[in-house]
Parts: C-alpha cells; sequence; structure tokens
C-alpha cells in the first residue's frame, strides 16, 4: 500500500499532519478503543485524506476500485460510518462529500468556509456555540449535543 502525502492545516490547531500521521492516529486510536481497522476502512480513510477537496461515496468508490477487487457501496459506506462515528472524518452536508478532520478529532463543534469558486474547505473550530445560538435553543427547550455550519463563500486566492 502507498500512502501519497500531502499537508493539511488547521486553522483551530495551527499544526500540520500529514496523510500518514493521519493514518496512524486512527490505527492508534483503533488499537487503544479494541477497535477493528479494517483494509478497507484504512484504504477509505487514505482517499479521503489525499483528496484536496471533499469527495464524495462514489468518488471514492471508483477510486477504492484501483486498489482492491470490485469494492461494493456498502463497503465505502460502512468505512465512512466508522470514520465519522469516531470524528475522523465530517461531511460537507451542503456538498453530500467528506473531509478528513484537521484537527484533534475528539471537539464538539466545527465550521467550514467553502469556496464556491475552487471548492476549497477550510475547518475551524468555535468550540462553544454562539451565544445567539445558545439563547435559541434554550427559548425552544433544545440541548444541543454536536454542531456545524457551513458558509459558502470565495477563498483568498479567489477573490
Amino acid at each position: 500500500m502507498t500512502i501519497t502525502t500531502t499537508t493539511r492545516m488547521s486553522e483551530h490547531n495551527h499544526t500540520k499532519q500529514t496523510d500518514v500521521e493521519f493514518i496512524a492516529s486512527i490505527a492508534d486510536f483503533c488499537a487503544h478503543e479494541g477497535a477493528r481497522f479494517t483494509d478497507s476502512r484504512r484504504e477509505v480513510a487514505a482517499i479521503i485524506a489525499r483528496s484536496e477537496k471533499p469527495i464524495g461515496a462514489y468518488d471514492i468508490l471508483d477510486q477504492l476500485g484501483q486498489i482492491m477487487d470490485n469494492p461494493k457501496p456498502p463497503t465505502v459506506y460502512r468505512a465512512i460510518d466508522f470514520l465519522l462515528e469516531n470524528h475522523f472524518i465530517h461531511k460537507i452536508e451542503s456538498l453530500n462529500a467528506f473531509i478528513a478532520c484537521g484537527s484533534d478529532h475528539r471537539h464538539s463543534g466545527s465550521q467550514f468556509m467553502i469556496c464556491n469558486t475552487c471548492g476549497k474547505v477550510i475547518e475551524t473550530h468555535l468550540c462553544s456555540l454562539p451565544s445567539a445560538l445558545k439563547t435559541s435553543a434554550v427559548k425552544h427547550g433544545f440541548t444541543p449535543q454536536t454542531w456545524s455550519v457551513e458558509v459558502h463563500g470565495l477563498c483568498a486566492e479567489c477573490v
């Protein structure tokens, strides 16, 4: 297995994480938690981590087909579910696509700034709910557990 190394930077922690480090962090988590880090989970994680832009499930399936013999959609979706459940990846709902988490995978809130021109996604973390949202939640008797926000616009290179 060959993993191409690219670098991601999280606005939150200002540290760089390579794809190899990303995969190693998942492997460490699985070893510590007693979870299975199957070949398909490993490969799907690597495909998502290597992607420069959010990647859809069927694009993941196409790339997985270059590595494994005749993978089926459930294989990809099970791997995605595992990675989402353990907060290693994020789903960009408006694009129906996935990105590797650029930060500690146990944070409670994620926000994404998505460039409408080039497709770049900037992950940032405001780890507490903004007061206006918190006030509205209390008013409606709602208890937030996790949250994310997607903001579409133009990145610095596309302005």
